[in-house]
């Protein structure tokens, strides 16, 4: 019965009209030329900058809308009378599959999707700014109903199938155990990116620090989380890094430029001292934008036949930070020279 079912369905390939396919898609082509014809207009047409920020993005989104959705109806009304839309392809125990159920499942997904992204992108910063609801806080909420929206509607869409939830949840368990082990990390990801949702130990527009890489968090996904670094690009860290590691939170926290020198020993720190203080005035007034503020320099180590010192001067973004600590070695590689102060040889030199 089931084979003959499935012959059955694949037999009605052979009743389609190449002609009528292809007098579709020219109706569709014209469905989106008009489209792209009347957004060209607005912009064409209309020069003041508030509405191409405000205005026409929301136009633009509305068009995309009527055009997708408007080429799927005009598909279904379009080909109606065909059997071949309705025609089950597939059964099996009791549930028909058919084009036009297919075609019913996914636009059901894909409009709750664009509805979600639109209600989050629309409507709820409204509601954030009437509540006082922070960045961070509004971010966890728009995933949270984006993430059970989307739950809601693969529900509705395997019912409009026919599909049975118990039996297909029946299906996700047996498949879990069978793959459990497999896919540890990107369970242990998961779990992790809920905990960072929930709990908030850092939020999208703050700035972290990775294996000695400083970014803005731009997005905190299920798996992963988005950092935007000044010059390594786009890091895209698993979510359990940030709960088994110690991630340094700059956002709070002053930003310094440091620099650390190692002298050879037998140096006259007190000498040293002053020495790199005056080296990182020197590179700080080269600069704009530095705060008035004496550099802090310490002796912070005794090592084999060196001594190391740490210069400290605090900037305002990660940019200011890395080209004043050039600006600084080259002050204190000068002055060094200048006082014939001698840098500590490493082990394998002195061997």
């Amino acid at each position: 019965m089931q084979n003959n079912q499935l012959f059955e369905g694949i037999n009605f390939l052979r009743d389609l009209s190449v002609g009528e396919f292809l007098m579709f898609f020219i109706y569709l082509g014209l469905i989106l030329l008009g489209k792209s014809m009347v957004l060209l207009l607005l912009r064409k047409l209309t020069s003041s900058a508030d509405f191409k920020e405000r205005i026409y993005p929301v136009i633009e989104d509305i068009l995309n809308w009527l055009a997708l959705y408007g080429g799927i109806l005009f598909f279904l009304f379009y080909f109606s009378r065909e059997r071949w839309l309705t025609l089950a392809f597939y059964e099996t125990e009791g549930v028909e599959i058919s084009v036009l159920l297919i075609v019913v499942a996914v636009m059901i997904v894909t409009f709750a999707s664009r509805l979600i992204k639109a209600f989050n992108h629309y409507v709820m910063p409204f509601v954030y700014e009437q509540f006082n609801v922070d960045i961070g806080m509004g971010y966890t909420i728009n995933r949270l109903l984006y993430y059970v929206v989307m739950f809601l509607a693969l529900a509705v869409s395997f019912t409009t199938v026919g599909l049975d939830l118990t039996a297909l949840g029946f299906v996700f368990s047996v498949l879990g155990i069978g793959i459990g082990f497999g896919v540890r990390n990107i369970a242990a990801n998961f779990v992790s990116g809920i905990i960072i949702l929930f709990e908030r130990p850092m939020e999208v527009g703050e700035m972290v620090e990775i294996d000695k890489k400083i970014g803005r968090i731009t997005k905190i996904k299920l798996r992963s989380t988005v950092i935007e670094t000044l010059k390594e690009g786009t890091l895209v860290v698993p979510n359990q890094y940030f709960i088994e590691q110690i991630v340094k939170n700059r956002s709070s926290a002053q930003l310094y430029a440091r620099v650390v020198v190692s002298v050879a020993y037998g140096s006259d720190t007190e000498n040293i001292e002053d020495i790199l203080k005056e080296a990182a005035r020197k590179a700080a007034q080269l600069m704009k934008g530095i705060p008035e503020k004496e550099a802090d320099v310490r002796f912070i180590d005794f090592r084999n036949s060196a001594l190391d010192f740490q210069v400290e001067v605090q900037v305002t973004d990660v940019e200011m930070k890395e080209r004043l600590e050039s600006r600084i070695r080259h002050a204190i590689a000068q002055d060094f020279i200048h006082h014939k102060v001698k840098l500590a040889q490493p082990v394998y030199e002195r061997q």
